[in-house]
């Protein structure tokens, strides 16, 4: 089919009608975005001349990735999260908010009220015998080179397995999750296991998706942070292990250079001791620098649906029974 119908005045009548603007209610902003979208969508169903077949079939995939609350998986696939991060970086260089360890992705996975821990201690329950014991440790200081006594360092990670502790019913509550206090060297030090990478589901509708493009669903082995502190910047971010096979590859584009952040194997039982390990480990060091801010909603994560992060959403819409 080679005709086009999207220019002609009836179509554009039609948008404009499908947005609601000849309706007095509702959200200006809301019929100027969808009135953007719808018309953008029809505008590609002309040009590509997407057949019914192909409409409904991206139907399909579209509820199937909401039965399986996938559209936080998708989401990073398909570039937004990190797009969302180039207009914040944008933002702050516009602003001449400078300075300061580089932001990435938060993901689908971060539940609210993980224990909080005075400066150190443990992360993971003990059970998964295939995790390879981690020293995580580091520092945060001001773009001065201050230390920041008593900031929240929230980490989140994975199991040897891949798996998150809530979104996998077969961990405990809150294991591989902590808020850690900073002490007053602005030091943090917690005893974790290694985390995995991890892919998509096979026979997931994102991973169809990502099919589709000839791409993978591949994550390598990372660890989130979320790290604040009173007149400083909230940082949103991330590290991935050196040596992973996909750092270099994530399929939610979520690496950068200043992140990847190598593990040094100890097996010297005396530095073991000093730590309270009981055999050989491995210490990861990320040190973090936070920019300064008098605006106190640069000092807080902005909002968004986030697992028991308050009692409207104990179970996040946007992955609590997503599979990882």
């Amino acid at each position: 089919m080679t005709v086009k119908i999207f220019d002609t005045p009836e179509v554009q009548d039609f948008l404009k009608a499908v947005a609601g603007f000849d309706q007095d209610g509702g959200s200006e902003r809301a019929k100027q975005i969808l009135h953007r979208l719808v018309g953008d969508l029809f505008k590609l169903i002309d040009d590509f001349d997407v057949t019914p077949e192909e409409f409904w079939s991206a139907v399909s995939v579209l509820n199937a990735l909401g039965q399986g609350t996938q559209y936080g998986l998708l989401a990073p696939g398909l570039g937004f999260d990190h797009y969302l991060d180039m207009r914040m970086d944008a933002a702050d260089a516009e602003a001449g908010r400078t300075g300061g360890t580089p932001r990435t992705i938060e993901g689908p996975l971060y539940v609210a009220g993980a224990p909080e821990l005075q400066g150190s201690g443990r992360m993971d329950d003990g059970t998964d015998t295939d995790g390879e014991v981690m020293w995580l440790t580091g520092q945060v200081r001001d773009t001065d080179g201050n230390p920041v006594a008593g900031a929240r360092v929230e980490i989140w990670h994975a199991d040897s397995k891949g798996g998150y502790s809530f979104f996998d019913p077969s961990q405990s509550e809150y294991n591989l999750r902590r808020t850690i206090i900073t002490d007053a060297e602005g030091r943090y030090a917690v005893r974790s296991i290694i985390p995995s990478g991890y892919g998509c589901p096979p026979d997931s509708p994102t991973q169809q998706v990502l099919d589709l493009l000839g791409r993978h669903g591949q994550r390598p082995a990372h660890i989130h942070y979320f790290i604040s502190a009173p007149g400083h910047q909230h940082l949103t971010t991330q590290i991935n292990l050196a040596g992973d096979p996909y750092t270099f590859d994530d399929f939610a584009f979520a690496t950068r250079e200043e992140l990847v952040v190598p593990g040094q194997r100890i097996e010297d039982a005396a530095e073991a001791d000093k730590r309270g390990l009981e055999g050989p480990f491995t210490e990861v060091v990320f040190d973090v620098e936070l920019s300064a801010t008098a605006d106190p909603e640069l000092q807080h994560r902005h909002n968004r649906p986030r697992a028991k992060e308050d009692e409207q959403d104990q179970a996040s819409q946007q992955a609590a029974t997503a599979k990882v």
